[in-house]
Order: C-alpha cells, then structure tokens, then sequence
C-alpha cells in the first residue's frame, strides 16, 4: 500500500527520488522520507503528505538515496514511524511496501539481542536484520535476511560506504527503470516515465543488487536475466492537464479508454480458448473490480448462458469453493495482493486462470495462463474511474466475441454515448446529496453493479455513508432508515425492470424519501415521480451501463467538490492495495 523509490547514478539523489514519491502518493500519504548516502547515510523523514511539505536538501547529498510515503499499517502516522528505518548504528537504511507478519516474534528476538527499536512498524526489524548480517558486503547481508521475512515485502536497502541499492521484492511490485548509467528502482512505473521508458520488472524471489554501471539479479541465490520492456505510457497521461483534480481528468478520459480497450481485447486469443473450457467460470475481485465482476457474472449470463459465480478476493483465500472451470482475476493495478492469492490456488486446484488488469509486467500476468489488458493508463485518483470503464469495456469485449460479434454495432458508438453523459447537467442532484448523512443507490439486473459502484464512489471521496442495493432488498431491513433526510438513487431505465422499479420508488415516495431517478429521455412515467430527474439518451443496455456509470462517478465528485473534500486523496485510502 506503500510507494518506494530509489535513485542510482550521477545526479543527486535526493530530489528525483522525491519528485518520485510524490508521484506515488496516491499509494500512500499519512508520512514521508528520504535517504541517502554520501559519505555517511543521511534520514529526513516526518508526518504528513510529501506533496504539502517541502523537505530540507542541504544535508540530503549523494547520488545514492531511497524514499518511502506510507500508508500506516503498523504503528500510527507520525515522524518516528515515518520511513527510512535505521539500524542500531545508523549505517543501513531501508524503505519497505509490504507487511513482516512474523515481525513481533522477530523484533522480541532482536531486542533480547541488545537491539534498540525507535518506531513501532514492522519495517524496523528489517535494518536491524541486514545490520547482524552485514560485515562489509550489503548485498550478502540483505540475502541472508530475507529467509527470515515472512510475509510481503518490496525493500530498497542502502549502506554507509556502498555506491549501491539492494532491492528485492516477494508479493510486493518492485520495478526498475534503466537509464544511462543511472538505474531508478519504485513501486509502479508512473515515477519512471519522467526518466526512461526502459523498464525491468523483478519477479518473487529476486533481490537486486544495483549499482551504477548494472543491475545483477538472482532468485533465490542463483543469477537470473529478467527482459527490459518498454513502457508505452506517456508522462502526461500521468498529469491533470489543466483540470482541477486527477479525477476529473480521468472521468474525461473515459470514452477514448472504452474506446482503446474494445479494440486491444480482440488481441487475447488465448483468453477466448480458456473461456471455451467446459465448467462454471469463477471470477475474484476486489472493490470497484469486484463490482466489475458482477457486471461480467450478469452480462455472461444474460448473453452467452454461461454459469458464473463472483467471490471477493479477501474470502476467497480462506473460504475457496468448489473450483472446475476457468478463474478470472480482475485487478486494475495487477498487484491486488488478495486477488493474487486467488489466482495461485486457483493454479493449485488446476483451473486455467485469467487476469484482466491495466499494467502490462504486473505480478497478475506472471501468474495467470492469459492476460487481457485494459487500456486506461496511469489512473492518480485514489477513486477509481476510468479502470472500471476499461475493464467494462474488456467484458462486453469478451462476450460480444463469444456471440460471433453480434454486439458490435452498439458497442462501437459507445464511446460516443460516453461522451453525451459526461454533458449531462446533474447540479440539482449534487444539491439533494451534499447534506445528507445517508444516501441509498437502488438498481436490478445489470443495474444493480452499478448502483453498488455508484454508492463507493460517494461514501470514498466525499465521506457520505452510501449503500447500493438490489431494489428489491430495501423492504427486508434498509426500508427502516428512509426518511426525508435519505435521499434514493433509483436507477430505472428501459427493460424487464423498469415496471417493477417503478413499484420500488412509488414505495419509497410513500415512506418520504427523496429520490433521484436515472431514466431516459421520453420517459413520461418517472419524471413524475421522483424529486430529480436525470434523463439520458435511449439506448441499449450495454450502453447504459455505461453512462449510468459516468452520471454517478460525476454525481459523487461533484458532491465532493462541494464539500470541499481531498478528491484525488481521500482520507485513510490508498489505490493499489498490496497488503492483505
């Protein structure tokens, strides 16, 4: 959940590896810091976001450094907990993403070894580790380490008198950029791509031992050769580009992302031949893919009559059905740790596996047997957005080649009707919304995904409590909550649902709620029920999903935006959620 960065080469460390962590803050923001190495090992680090504080360079010199923004997993957001951590005689450094499960037991053992611990992380144990073993040859010393280590981790460890970084990584994303005879080690690329587009992704197991002249690589004690890859992002997909917040900008993005990942999915050939395997397909995912998930179970089965069956990822490593057919894992960042573990039983039990995720090198594609990318590029905002429209895109993708391309014509406008959504005036609603405690979101059918998305979005960025709904499920128990001060999200367009949604707001009007109603233009029956009518254009039920979907992610920033809220950085939240 953390973000790392380390800097190698001749340029001074420092601030590249700050300018790297700030663009890794939607990791992680509760605390910062930086060290490097010149001729001794140098720590700055405090409380707070990098992004608002400015950090004192004039004692930070060296060509050699690591940099940490935490989100707090084991002790509280404060200087002392803040990364780097030191060992006994400040000489070793290290910065780490990841959680040392078996910490307690090793901090006990080290302090019964006269060891003296000034934080209350797990991270800590790690320095004073690499200290026991160290005599002179850090990369030996880290290696050595690491047995000891269970759990996750991605660590950059430095050393006083080392021109050096030891990297290494187990469950953890740990990538290394290859510039001129400079290396930059991070948690993603987005830090990279300022610098080189050259790329090596390290593997479970590797440690690193990276210098300015090469990278040498072994897994496990043996030397290993891992491919540099290009990476095809551009820096400025990874800025505002003139709107206010990264979220916006990538609610904008959306139809040229539903655009490019309809047309990159038709490269997966060997995910269409595993979908063809016989038994029930299982999909896991986590938060808004989870609820892309559901999409996929609704649309498989409505369209092709397949059986599909979704389990969330942090339940299905200690609660596995029955497994037969093919596994999907969903997972923007391909670093979602639960969806991971999923998909390595899910290899155990002998299923074929699929990833659907945005990052091309991510440890999902090293897992599955296939990989379908999504096309959305960097995503900054904590909230997602665009990836869930790409991995939207990425099913009806699937199915519309399942059904020899009978989908193709609604699904090659579909963009365009983004584009229409994005110009619907939703104010009034923002208006109803932005005093409420509570607010229900209300769907069936494909519909109903979509409402559990529309109520994440609200209640993440703009801390309004939000629940989403099968409609039908309001009378066993919410129906308790309604009253003038609860505004519904009904979503009621055209199809099988629509008269008995129309049932399900009728009971709400009666119970003194407000609602605002999504339909479609030429509706006469809605608009005369609800309190806010938000009317889009006739379309298909594929289509729907879509700009349903855009109306809700506009509606909850637009609420934020109100309020005043730290949209692209809500409170207590980080994007690529590493950690179990």
């Amino acid at each position: 959940m953390c973000g790392i960065v380390g800097y190698i080469g001749a340029r001074q460390a420092a601030k590249i590896v700050t300018e790297g962590l700030k663009r890794l803050e939607y990791r992680g923001y509760d605390s910062f810091g930086v060290a490097t190495m010149n001729t001794k090992v140098t720590i700055a680090k405090k409380s707070g976001r990098i992004s608002d504080e400015n950090l004192n360079y004039t004692d930070l010199l060296g060509s050699v450094g690591i940099g940490h923004t935490r989100w707090a997993t084991h002790g509280v957001p404060n200087d002392r907990n803040a990364h780097p951590h030191a060992d006994c005689t400040g000489r070793i450094a290290v910065v780490h993403n990841g959680i040392i499960e078996n910490y307690a037991e090793l901090r006990r053992d080290l302090i019964g070894r006269g060891h003296t611990f000034t934080s209350d992380t797990d991270t800590e144990v790690i320095a004073h580790l690499v200290e026991e073993h160290y005599s002179g040859d850090l990369c030996s010393a880290v290696a050595e380490t690491l047995p000891l280590l269970e759990g996750s981790y991605a660590i950059l460890v430095i050393a006083e008198g080392e021109q050096r970084i030891i990297a290494a990584r187990k469950a953890s994303p740990l990538v290394i950029g290859v510039g001129d005879r400079e290396f930059i080690c991070a948690s993603d690329v987005t830090p990279l791509i300022d610098h080189t587009r050259r790329v090596i992704y390290l593997e479970d197991g590797d440690c690193a031992d990276v210098t300015r002249a090469e990278c040498l690589i072994t897994q496990y004690g043996g030397p290993v050769k891992r491919p540099i890859e290009e990476v095809d992002w551009d820096i400025q997909d990874a800025r505002k580009g003139g709107f206010p917040h990264y979220m916006l900008k990538e609610i904008f993005e959306q139809p040229q992302v539903f655009y490019n990942t309809l047309h990159s999915v038709r490269e997966a050939p060997d995910a269409f031949s595993l979908l063809s395997k016989p038994g029930m397909i299982s999909i896991v995912a986590c938060g808004s893919s989870f609820h892309a998930g559901l999409l996929y179970k609704y649309l498989f089965e409505s369209y092709c009559g397949m059986p599909v069956r979704v389990e969330i990822g942090s339940e299905f490593k200690y609660y596995t059905p029955p497994l037969s057919g093919p596994v999907i894992g969903i997972t923007q960042s391909g670093e979602t740790a639960d969806t991971l573990a999923a998909l390595k039983m899910a290899k155990a039990c002998g299923c074929p596996t699929i990833a659907v995720t945005n990052v091309v090198g991510s440890s999902v594609t090293r897992i599955a047997d296939a990989t379908i990318y999504t096309r959305a590029g960097p995503e900054m905002s904590v909230a997602a957005t665009k990836s869930f429209m790409a991995q939207l895109a990425a099913g009806v993708q699937i199915i519309d080649c399942l059904l020899n391309h009978s989908l193709e014509n609604e699904l090659e406008r579909l963009n365009f009707r983004i584009e229409e959504a994005l110009m619907v005036p939703v104010d009034d609603a923002v208006i109803l919304c932005k005093d409420a405690k509570s607010i229900f979101y209300i769907g069936r059918g494909l519909f109903y995904p979509v409402a559990l998305e529309g109520a994440l979005k609200m209640k993440e960025i703009s801390y309004i409590h939000a629940e989403g709904y099968a409609a039908g499920e309001l009378k066993h128990g919410p129906f308790a909550l309604l009253s003038p001060d609860t505004p519904v999200v009904a979503i009621a367009t055209p199809g099988r649902t629509y008269p008995v949604m129309i049932s399900n707001i009728k009971e709400i009007k009666a119970r003194g709620a407000p609602v605002i109603g999504i339909g479609v233009i030429g509706d006469t029956q809605l608009p005369e029920l609800v309190d806010i009518f938000i009317a889009l254009p006739k379309s298909g039920e594929v289509t729907a999903i879509a700009t349903v979907s855009v109306i809700l992610q506009r509606l909850a920033y637009l609420t934020a935006d109100t309020l005043g809220c730290d949209i692209d950085k809500p409170r207590n939240l980080a994007k690529s959620v590493t950690v179990e």
